[in-house]
């Protein structure tokens, strides 16, 4: 698949790091360091802009060693990148340690995972169909 991608960023574009990698890191597009205080959070630009195809979107999602190391994340995780959307792809970092963490220009800061998505329509019914599990939700399965 071919997206097409305006990078105003002085970074390279994003990239899979092994063949079998399913996202592409994302980096901070900053003029300067941005600050994050325990349970802070800011949007960080990337200077990218993509053109997705109808029927796909962008998934923003944390990298999992800033999260595991640093205890920073993406809040709204994960975030969609819309086919329709032409803005600058930003990611809303949190920093969930008990320690300030500062974003520099070109840290990796998230990844972006490409995805087939279908739509929806609604069927109103009056009843739906019965299974063994019913209503019970949030461990109801039994899983401990």
């Amino acid at each position: 698949m071919i997206i097409k991608i305006i990078n105003k960023s002085n970074h390279p574009l994003p990239n899979y790091e092994t063949i079998a990698s399913a996202g592409m890191d994302l980096r901070a597009n900053l003029t300067e360091p941005v600050t994050l205080t325990p349970l802070g959070r800011a949007i960080i630009g990337t200077g990218l802009f993509i053109e997705l195809p109808i029927g796909y979107e962008a998934q923003v999602r944390p990298r999992s060693g800033l999260a595991a190391k640093k205890g920073v994340t993406v809040l709204n995780s994960p975030g969609t990148v819309d086919a329709d959307y032409r803005g600058e792809i930003g990611v809303i970092l949190v920093n969930l340690s008990n320690e300030p963490f500062t974003v520099e220009n070109g840290e990796r800061i998230a990844q972006l995972v490409i995805a087939k998505h279908e739509r929806a329509e609604w069927l109103e019914a009056e009843l739906l169909t019965e299974t063994s599990r019913g209503a019970g939700g949030f461990g109801s399965t039994g899983v401990k």
